[in-house]
């Protein structure tokens, strides 16, 4: 017997009710036959002007509209909360548990089937499948793309990386603020995503990686007629799943987030990945934990693009995408079901790398081991990232004092300082920048580099926060520490002049400082004032758990499948 539609109860009864609902839809012109019992298909839409990277979600929706309708459903698109994550302060992380709720809420009010998100820049993506898995209706992604490569004076440049290189450059200068400037204009080219392995991509390419959007929805560019085409045919499958009834709790198992955390290593993703993965799986009820993020640790490096490597994300797009890295990491991946119905193997097939400089086969990767590293000791009990792939070799084995700044505030107006008492074997540590501290745990783990040193040549340093970095960026930097220092975790009690050890080899950080000495220093820290009293983000600073639990609201943990049984007239 077939499962009644959902919608039904919406639009299908013939009493006041569905009076109510089919009368007020056709006032937007649609017939009476659009209400046969057809499922009804939400695209829930991330569409803003103010989030420039989901510019060309307008485009993407009418595009799943058609093939929708093509497929025999009835499309209506819906608006979310939007997360510009280079326009909003203090940072779009404290929004993205705000976007999940907006989808999820969304979803079990409104009388849809399945739901098509639409979404691209950095948390926009896992702030929608958050929502959607917490209530658990079939559910598909459609990812904005990347912008085309940036250009300037006859070579590529890439969003982020290529940005905190000329700003270093212009801090030793080596680049004057003309051809500074004179670059700007170049970077930013079409709609789109960065252009470079940033967040936005890293996770347009592990929704593919775990079967929750189409195969190429990783890289096709977002102004390629090929990712609107994509987009028709997303619009057209949702309506065969909701006819499955493929939920993404069909998709969203454990051997899929293995999946993405070895796709992550593949193609050199994002430490931001951690989080959004961790807080996916609470979602669903899987039992994904920081130490699960090093089943890709021995994992190749094989997309060669920024920053852990040369190349952009519309090379990569044309060197064959997520199903040809897929191809090579056939062996690897674990049985997993897709958005297909099938197994994810099936993405792989037939997919060739067209490009081998831009993705590298097995026996040739960029680097040999690229997955992200747990680390901890004393200074983060609960845990701490960091990206090999990304960083300088020799500092990943490193001990050093500490340079300590309490405040973002603190770094902002010290770190030009010329009698800075740094050197290129100190240790930069920055406190109050977790999910409680900042609040939202911004990117700023990535510090500049200080100038006297920029000046001295000096590109890399080991540093050392609770904060996160920007997808797009690089370098020898321990993030996420856990417990973070405005929650009392151990950072709050690191002073300057501290000895520090890193062994990413032992999986180690460590602050070298007596236990006694240590227990002294707690007794008397007390956390900062709150920056924030009444609103959103005081919930959020209330509710927030820690990184090493994804970051996630506590009491949004879970699912809730239970049918809305209340009617509102």
């Amino acid at each position: 017997m077939k499962k009644p539609r959902r919608s039904a109860a919406w639009y299908g009864k013939l009493d006041k009710d569905g009076f109510i609902h089919r009368s007020w839809m056709k006032n937007q012109g649609f017939p009476d036959h659009a209400f046969d019992g057809r499922p009804i298909i939400g695209i829930c839409n991330t569409w803003s002007e103010l989030t420039p990277c989901n510019s060309g979600l307008r485009t993407l929706a009418e595009a799943v509209k058609r093939g929708v309708w093509e497929a025999g459903g009835f499309p209506v698109e819906f608006p979310v909360t939007s997360l510009g994550e280079t326009q909003m302060k203090p940072t779009a992380m404290l929004f993205r548990n705000l976007l999940a709720m907006d989808v999820e809420e969304c979803i079990r009010a409104y009388g849809i089937d399945g739901v098509v998100l639409l979404g691209g820049c950095d948390k926009t993506t896992p702030g929608q499948v958050m929502g959607a898995a917490s209530v658990d209706l079939p559910a598909i992604v459609v990812s904005s793309g990347p912008m085309l490569n940036g250009k300037w004076r006859g070579r590529d440049i890439g969003s982020g990386t290529d940005v905190w290189k000329f700003s270093e450059s212009v801090r030793a200068g080596e680049m004057t603020l003309q051809d500074f400037m004179a670059a700007e204009s170049g970077m930013s080219r079409s709609a789109g995503v960065c252009m470079t392995m940033g967040t936005a991509s890293t996770m347009a390419a592990l929704v593919e990686a775990m079967g929750l959007a189409l195969p190429t929805n990783a890289a096709l560019p977002a102004v390629d007629a090929r990712r609107t085409a994509l987009a028709h045919h997303t619009g057209r499958r949702i309506v065969e799943m909701v006819e499955e009834d493929l939920k993404p709790s069909d998709i969203l198992t454990r051997a899929a987030f293995e999946n993405a955390i070895l796709a992550n290593a593949a193609v050199g993703g994002s430490t931001n990945a951690v989080v959004h993965l961790l807080a996916i799986a609470g979602r669903v009820g899987v039992d994904l934990a920081l130490d699960d993020i090093e089943l890709g640790r021995d994992i190749p490096l094989l997309v060669n693009c920024m920053p852990s490597g040369k190349y952009l994300m519309e090379d990569f797009a044309y060197a064959g995408g997520m199903p040809a890295v897929l191809a090579q990491l056939r062996a690897h991946l674990r049985p997993a079901r897709t958005v297909l119905g099938g197994d994810i193997a099936a993405y792989a097939e037939g997919a060739e790398i067209y490009n081998t400089d831009v993705i590298r086969p097995m026996s040739d990767p960029v680097k040999p081991a690229a997955g992200l590293r747990v680390l901890r000791g004393n200074l983060a009990p609960d845990g701490a990232i960091v990206k090999p792939s990304a960083a300088t070799a020799d500092l990943l084995e490193h001990e050093g004092p500490a340079y300590v700044f309490e405040t973002i505030e603190q770094l902002k107006a010290e770190i030009d300082r010329d009698d800075l008492p740094v050197t290129p074997d100190t240790v930069l540590v920055l406190k109050g920048c977790g999910p409680k501290g900042y609040p939202g745990m911004p990117e700023v783990g990535n510090m500049p580099i200080p100038a006297k040193l920029v000046r001295a040549g000096v590109r890399d340093m080991l540093r050392i926060s609770d904060a996160r970095m920007s997808g797009t960026a690089f370098g020898t930097v321990v993030l996420h520490v856990a417990p973070e220092a405005q929650a009392g975790g151990p950072l709050a009690l690191v002073r300057t002049g501290d000895r520090i050890r890193v062994s990413v080899s032992k999986g180690e950080v460590a602050l070298l400082v007596d236990a006694a000495e240590l227990d002294a220093r707690r007794a008397n820290w007390r956390p900062d004032p709150p920056h924030y009293t009444r609103g959103y983000a005081k919930l959020y600073v209330d509710h927030v758990l820690q990184a090493d639990k994804g970051a996630d609201l506590d009491f949004l943990v879970g699912k809730d499948t239970r049918p809305v049984t209340r009617e509102s007239h």
